[in-house]
């Protein structure tokens, strides 16, 4: 069967996506299915790697692990001839033909180009705390609050975003602490007032040490010597944005440090569109998932309007007609015939 590919520039993709997490995997998914030549390049940084277990996913009653979530989703995309590469991609420019990538060892070549670069999430700056992210460290309450029902919980945080989730975590357990870790604080005057009114403590002193066994958290250890027994921790530390490809494409950001994208997933460089917790989406898989998935549909649209604008869906079409079937062969009329429990079944005629 003819491809696009066939007839285009061999060096040059048709698309290319940048990030194998959740929403570069949707999205290279949707463009195999597409028939559209996909190059998927991943450097292995997918936050999704961090979750043991994911349970608000739609489809995984009883939970799915993030690396496996990746593993199948990368699988279902190789069934539709999605390629993968394992590189890093340290330069990007553009020209009227497209973007030109440069990888540690490899320079590439595409028409479309899709940033699904991700974020980072910042762990708090609190020893032998690492070892327990996605187990008793988390980042989301609606991701994992129900999982500390009736815990004991400690939200490590010295700015507004911290006494929000301390209100916010009152929901899923009567038992929430504010750790500053000896920072200053920053939260206003009205958020010190909602930590008074509903009676939250809060815990100044630095955090020398985390008591954990097996990757569950036990207890805060504190710079004088004392210590607070807890279960869990959430920390709003802070996010990196992994905009470096875009900034270099001088590509609108936000001013929390996002890429600006429409509803189709276009930023504003033609051709450039972005998806997942790199855009200004809440940053949850299965949102990332569906942004992967209309940014793959808009791709797909826009090469679609391209080939038709220059003429290119014609030579496909020229090469088709000279190669392959392209009607339907002529066949017997169908009749239909009488069961004896009065319905009716179809079988062909035959030839007099």
């Amino acid at each position: 069967m003819i491809r696009h590919k066939d007839l285009d520039d061999p060096q040059t993709r048709e698309v290319i996506v940048i990030g194998g997490g959740i929403a570069g995997l949707s999205a290279a998914l949707y463009l195999g299915r597409a028939q559209r030549d996909t190059l998927v390049i991943d450097s292995g940084h997918s936050m999704a790697r961090w979750e043991p277990e994911v349970e608000n996913y739609l489809g995984f009653p009883e939970g799915v692990g993030g690396e496996e979530l990746l593993r199948k989703g990368c699988r279902q995309a190789k069934r539709h001839e999605v390629r993968f590469v394992d590189d890093e991609i340290r330069a990007v420019s553009s020209n009227k033909l497209g973007f030109v990538l440069k990888g540690k060892t490899k320079t590439y070549r595409t028409k479309r180009l899709l940033l699904a670069t991700g974020i980072f999430h910042l762990p708090p700056e609190i020893p032998g705390v690492n070892e327990c992210l996605g187990h008793s460290m988390f980042f989301c309450k609606d991701c994992d609050g129900v999982r500390v029902r009736g815990k004991r919980i400690a939200i490590v945080g010295s700015n507004n975003e911290a006494v929000e989730y301390a209100l916010g975590m009152l929901h899923y357990s009567a038992c929430v602490i504010v750790a500053t870790n000896g920072k200053r604080i920053r939260w206003g005057k009205r958020h010190a007032r909602w930590l008074a009114e509903y009676e939250i403590p809060v815990e100044r002193k630095p955090i020398t040490d985390v008591q954990h066994r097996k990757r569950k958290i036990r207890a805060l250890d504190f710079g004088d010597g004392t210590c607070v027994r807890i279960d869990y921790i959430f920390t709003t530390r802070g996010d990196v944005f992994h905009t470096g490809l875009a900034k270099k494409l001088r590509a609108k950001l936000d001013a929390d440090g996002q890429i600006k994208v429409d509803l189709c997933m276009r930023t504003s460089v033609p051709g450039l569109y972005a998806a997942g917790c790199v855009t200004p989406a809440n940053c949850q898989m299965i949102i990332a998932a569906g942004q992967g998935a209309a940014a793959a549909q808009a791709i797909n649209r826009d090469l679609f309007e391209e080939s038709l604008a220059t003429h290119s869906l014609r030579r496909f079409r020229q090469a088709q007609l000279a190669d392959e079937k392209t009607s339907p062969e002529s066949a017997p009329r169908l009749r239909r015939r009488k069961k004896k429990n009065g319905s009716s079944r179809t079988r062909p005629r035959r030839r007099a």
